[in-house]
């Protein structure tokens, strides 16, 4: 098993349930579940799956209560789960893995729509019940202490669309969550709606189709309107369909498109087109936060030069001694409120306000959401030749910018949970899952978002593969966007 970075990109096939040992001091009112996913397994049938995207997903799951630490990790068992383990195969194509099934099988699986249903990028709740989530038409639902798959949810179901991101965004005051829905055909559509929280019937506010098929990960909120970011990089769906035959996947669908990037501004109670601004090409993911101010848009994210952030992400790349990938800045843009009966599309303009590389950001989700914040958490890349973050980074927006790390390990995203009855901005503490390949491992550190100095942490009964998203559950916290 190799002992540096390398290790966050190798199968666990373990699964436990534990008390874990503290070591340090938890917060008293630290008390509900801390809920992520991530790759598991990284081979089907013996052969290693192409892309990050691509393994077989892997729930964990922390319950703080009292001072202790219940632990638990479990794979998901969806159908492309079954698959791999009964048949040896891949069910359906994944982003960088063709599906091991006839040219005739691919083809009806991609005239009709079928996408893989392995949910290994974030967890959401709905109607009291728990999901894990991905860029697909289904959530698998779980049990929250056992991690069990528990049965299928149609994230579709009253919209018209072919899936759903899994980043969302989730309003608790009015009991519902801003979604994204996408259809590809010649082009592609994104539909804005909001799901009510006890799983009623979404409403749709806007449908914005493109003639060309752009990729779009995330999205931001602010008090009136909806950012979608849209950079010039996304998917040949000629390519995705001469794939049936030829094995091509997504993967190799998706490069550069003509244009710049757009900011797309919604307003979220009409669905009108309130219109569009430009700015030179970048690729996103991840939006830190957005607000408004002064008749502009303030949209902080972490911003790529290309699409290498998609293509770069092969696990051939990732386990090299030196892998070759691009670095993602957290920057700032100032949108320009765009009039759409003017017909002209005003230039953002973009402040770096933190070099990478750098992901997974996080705020004090409760607090700043759509207003003005001026604290960001990122998983940072300060020692040259990983592939993984290894540090965690605290962002001054104002100016400043402090570090937790240690040697030879790999912090994941850092989850902000706000201390209770408190009105300063970074009083709680950060929960993240840090692989440390030296010691066989992987470790839940709690961290002080204040200072970035350590409170506890709690070894795992076993090393987990680098995962990717998570949500903290408790009794003053209902969750936070996974954006």
């Amino acid at each position: 098993m190799p002992t540096d970075h390398r290790a966050g990109f190798e199968t666990q096939r373990a699964e436990a349930t534990a008390r874990l040992t503290v070591d340090g001091d938890l917060p008293t009112w630290l008390r509900g579940r801390y809920l992520s996913n991530g790759p598991g397994q990284f081979e089907v049938g013996g052969e290693s799956l192409e892309h990050w995207f691509d393994p077989l997903a892997m729930l964990r799951g922390f319950r703080f209560e009292e001072g202790s630490v219940r632990y638990a990790n479990r794979f998901v068992r969806s159908e492309d789960f079954a698959w791999a383990r009964e048949r040896g195969r891949v069910r359906t194509a994944f982003p960088g893995t063709p599906a091991d099934r006839p040219p005739w099988t691919r083809l009806r699986q991609t005239l009709t729509g079928v996408f893989p249903d392995n949910p290994v990028i974030g967890v959401r709740r709905l109607d009291g019940e728990f999901l894990a989530v991905t860029e697909a038409p289904v959530g698998l639902r779980f049990d929250p202490d056992t991690l069990e798959t528990t049965g299928r949810v149609d994230l579709t179901d009253g919209v018209d669309c072919d899936l759903t991101l899994a980043h969302l965004h989730h309003d608790p005051d009015a009991g519902v969550s801003w979604e994204l829905g996408v259809s590809y055909g010649r082009g592609a559509t994104y539909t804005l709606f909001r799901r009510p929280d006890d799983g009623g019937t979404p409403t749709e506010r806007t449908r914005v189709r493109f003639t060309d098929a752009p990729y779009i990960h995330s999205f931001a909120l602010t008090g009136r309107y909806a950012v979608l970011t849209v950079g010039p990089f996304g998917l040949d769906t000629t390519t995705l369909l001469r794939g049936a035959f030829t094995g091509e996947t997504f993967l190799d669908a998706f490069g550069p498109l003509d244009g710049s990037l757009r900011f797309v501004v919604l307003d979220r109670e009409t669905g009108a087109h309130v219109g569009t601004a430009e700015a030179p090409p970048a690729f996103v993911y991840h939006h830190a936060n957005a607000h408004e101010t002064d008749g502009e848009l303030v949209v902080d994210l972490v911003a790529y030069p290309d699409e290498r952030a998609v293509t770069g992400l092969t696990l051939a790349n990732l386990r090299r001694e030196d892998p070759a990938l691009p670095g993602g800045d957290l920057v700032r843009y100032r949108v320009p409120v765009p009039d759409e009966a003017d017909g002209d599309r005003p230039t953002a303009t973009r402040e770096t306000l933190h070099a990478g590389p750098v992901e997974f950001p996080t705020v004090n989700y409760d607090r700043v959401n759509g207003r003005e914040h001026r604290y960001v958490y990122l998983a940072e890349t300060t020692r040259p030749g990983s592939s993984l973050p290894t540090a965690v980074a605290k962002v001054d927006v104002e100016g400043g910018v402090e570090r937790w790390s240690e040697p030879d390990t790999y912090p994941g995203e850092p989850v902000f949970v706000p201390a209770p009855d408190t009105a300063a901005e970074d009083e709680g503490v950060l929960l993240s899952v840090l692989l440390a390949p030296d010691r066989g491992r992987s470790e839940l550190l709690v961290l002080d978002a204040a200072t970035l100095t350590e409170r506890a942490r709690a070894p795992l009964p076993h090393r987990l593969p680098y995962g990717f998203h998570g949500q903290f559950y408790g009794p003053h916290t209902p969750g936070r966007s996974v954006a």
